[in-house]
């Protein structure tokens, strides 16, 4: 049986990061897993996510800082710090490092009490 070559998470030196950079690792009845690589990104002034599934994010490498509507707050997260998010949280990304690649791991998914 020939071995399946495992995809790299950190491997991104083809990408073109003019814009935030974005895939669908997989995906499934109700949950999506994908990789976000950001340098220097940020959220456009007075957008503020809002999503219909709660949002578990973990950042692989760089830096960032997510805003949240309510309660008030900004949340700086570093290598391999994580947070979840739950569905109709607003929040937003005010900044993404500009010296290094930020790669983050987000997975969407139906939360249950």
């Amino acid at each position: 049986m020939s071995e399946v070559p495992l995809p790299d998470l950190l491997d991104i030196e083809d990408l073109d990061l003019r814009n935030e950079f974005t895939e669908i690792l997989a995906k499934g009845d109700n949950i999506r897993i994908e990789r976000i690589v950001s340098k220097g990104h940020a959220s456009q002034d007075g957008f503020w996510y809002d999503q219909d599934q709660a949002e578990w994010i973990v950042v692989v490498q760089g830096s960032a800082e997510l805003e949240f509507a309510s309660p008030q707050r900004k949340v700086t997260l570093l290598p391999l710090e994580h947070l979840l998010i739950p569905a109709h949280c607003r929040h937003r990304v005010v900044w993404t490092s500009t010296s290094t690649e930020t790669i983050w791991l987000a997975v969407f998914f139906d939360a249950t009490n």
